[in-house]
């Protein structure tokens, strides 16, 4: 078939929600899903919830990592930005953690039809809720599976209970619930409570589809450009992926489609689509050789992130972690035997069973950097639902997430902490390189605006001091942590044991302080992630304002093209975006099945 009604060109999680929706609702549209990376049906690696990490792997295919420019911000490094490669996209390779944002995030974008009261029906209907029943804030009929997992970890348990104590704070079931904040709670997963495996987009919208022979995943397809008529998407063309099928022909086809045309290729493929098709800036269309079709400067700014440390710390021998199935030893079989049977066991885990959407309190504002109150006072002041950052504890340490370490295999714990509204604004464009080849010109921003830098310095104090008193406490994995100078009372080491709960915490000096700094700019991609979201290139903003699509989600300037992924969001969410990709492909199916006259 050379012609469909609808073509997506990406097939990434929002992809596969909006076409599954819409084949559902109406059989006889003719959808075909373009995707570079490959199927993901039944494949181990996306299923078995415990493999998430082998997906960030060097050697991957199934995410692409994204080079940065090299920022004097990151004392010169160029950071690496991991995202979705494959059918299903981030949903398939992501961490699996449940979280939602805060309604008022939604609010905030201000957009017609995106406020909050029209979208937490929609985030109700796309989920099944098995941690706890009858939660007015939760949907229990969804597609999507949201359960504690194979198995609960003590380690989260201890984190919990240090948190609850020594930090002072709250304890809730639930803070996911679109306003609860400051509080330690259990962390859901999107992981099935019955099959234990991962709930994502692919198997849950569209492999369960197979049926409607009229939705169609051509994987291993690049789509280099929208075609046109009279500023009409009548099509997409396309190649053959040279990393999901390097031996394949590479040359060029064209696919018609009659209704519409999707792009939904993320926050890296969506805006250099654009600008490929030459919509976009005209300094980056003309020094890349392209037309111009429409004047359109917001293509590919606005980029936004969160900041991501995983610190590795040592634990108990008799601590659970998920460091023996990653290191692929015995207990590996025995837990694959027992997930097969019943869907449980530490296949059914990621590793993360607590968290506390984190706010300072204000003798925790007075320890933090100055550089911090303005932002502090500007936007977090008098909105007690938005959180600074997530904390939480990592049963276990691996390889592809952090840098290998040398010591004899033993059990590990990581703090992890993220900042979830740095100020620091990116782009993504294409460039031609030095050998004439098509490049992508990525300004992550990381740590450039001075605020953004000082959660991080004190995330690592504070969980620092939470650790240290977790009875699963073995000492600090030093070539993990920031060079403290020789005699700082800050040097990380081996411990017997924890901390007393009622111990002084410890005193950090100017110098130490600077190491701290210097970890957060300075560690490597396998240390630091820096990101693990990515949003807004393709803002879904007034075009006066930079914006790239309207409300409808249609692209300004032309006609039957639309966005729909994480490249829409104006602004950053206080979430793992997942939960939120998720409610734009729910509400971009509505809003094309009423663009085409679909009852639903």
């Amino acid at each position: 078939m050379s012609e469909f009604d609808i073509i997506f060109a990406g097939g990434g999680t929002t992809a596969c929600v909006v076409a599954g929706r819409l084949a559902a609702w109406d059989p006889s549209l003719r959808i075909l899903i373009l995707e570079a990376g490959q199927h993901t049906l039944n494949k181990p690696i996306h299923v078995q919830p415990y493999q998430y990490p082998f997906n960030q792997a060097p050697t991957s295919t199934t995410v692409t990592f994204n080079v940065g420019n090299p920022s004097p911000r990151l004392n010169g490094r160029a950071p690496i930005v991991p995202c979705g490669r494959c059918v299903g996209g981030g949903s398939c390779v992501n961490f699996m953690v449940y979280t939602r944002a805060p309604v008022s995030d939604y609010d905030d974008w201000g957009a017609n039809g995106w406020e909050s009261g029209n979208l937490i029906p929609l985030m109700k209907k796309l989920e099944t809720y098995e941690v706890q029943p009858d939660r007015t804030t939760h949907g229990y009929d969804g597609p999507i599976k949201v359960s504690s997992g194979g198995c609960r970890m003590s380690i989260s348990d201890e984190f919990i209970q240090v948190g609850t104590t020594y930090h002072k704070r709250q304890y809730a079931d639930d803070t996911d619930d679109f306003q609860t904040c400051n509080t330690y709670s259990p962390w859901p997963k999107y992981i099935d409570g019955t099959t234990g495996r991962r709930s994502d987009t692919a198997h849950h919208y569209v492999y369960n589809q197979a049926h409607h022979s009229n939705l169609q995943v051509w994987d291993g397809k690049r789509v280099k450009r929208i075609i046109f008529e009279d500023k009409r998407a009548v099509g997409v063309e396309f190649t053959s992926d040279s990393v999901s099928f390097p031996d394949a022909d590479q040359s060029s086809s064209i696919v018609r489609a009659s209704k519409l045309v999707v792009i939904s290729a993320g926050t890296f493929g969506s805006p250099t689509i654009l600008e490929r098709s030459g919509i976009g800036a005209e300094a980056i269309l003309k020094r890349c050789g392209i037309e111009q079709l429409v004047d359109l400067p917001g293509v590919g700014e606005n980029y936004q992130d969160h900041n991501l440390v995983l610190v590795p710390y040592l634990a108990a021998d008799e601590a659970v972690t998920m460091d023996a199935l990653w290191r692929g030893e015995s207990i590996l079989q025995e837990s694959l035997a027992q997930w097969n049977d019943s869907g449980k066991s530490l296949i059914a885990q990621n590793g993360l069973d607590s968290k506390i959407k984190w706010r300072p309190d204000d003798e925790e504002l007075k320890a933090m950097d100055a550089a911090f109150q303005p932002r502090w006072k500007q936007f977090f002041q008098d909105r007690p639902d938005k959180a600074v950052a997530i904390f939480t504890v990592l049963a276990g340490y691996t390889p592809p997430l952090a840098r290998p370490l040398s010591t004899l295999p033993r059990n590990y714990m990581s703090a992890s902490y993220y900042t979830l509204y740095p100020v620091s604004i990116g782009s993504v464009h294409i460039k031609v390189t030095e050998n004439g080849k098509e490049g992508v010109d990525f300004t992550t921003g990381f740590l450039d605006d001075p605020s953004d830098i000082v959660p991080l310095d004190f995330g690592y104090k504070k969980t620092r001091e939470i650790f240290r008193r977790m009875d699963s406490y073995r000492g600090e994995v030093a070539a993990g942590h920031p060079d403290f100078p020789e005699g700082s009372a800050a040097l990380c080491r081996e411990a017997s044991g924890p901390v007393d709960l009622n111990a002084p915490d410890i005193v950090y000096t100017a110098e130490d302080n600077k190491a701290i700094s210097q970890f957060h700019r300075d560690i490597s991609k396998f240390e630091f992630a820096i990101s693990i979201v990515v949003l807004g290139t393709c803002a879904m903003k007034p075009e006066a304002d930079n914006g790239v699509v309207d409300t409808r989600l249609n692209v300004y300037g032309v006609l039957n093209l639309k966005v729909a992924d994480m490249s829409i969001s104006p602004l950053n969410v206080g979430t793992n975006t997942y939960s939120t990709a998720l409610l734009i492909g729910e509400r971009a199916a509505i809003i094309i099945a009423e663009d085409l006259g679909i009852m639903i």
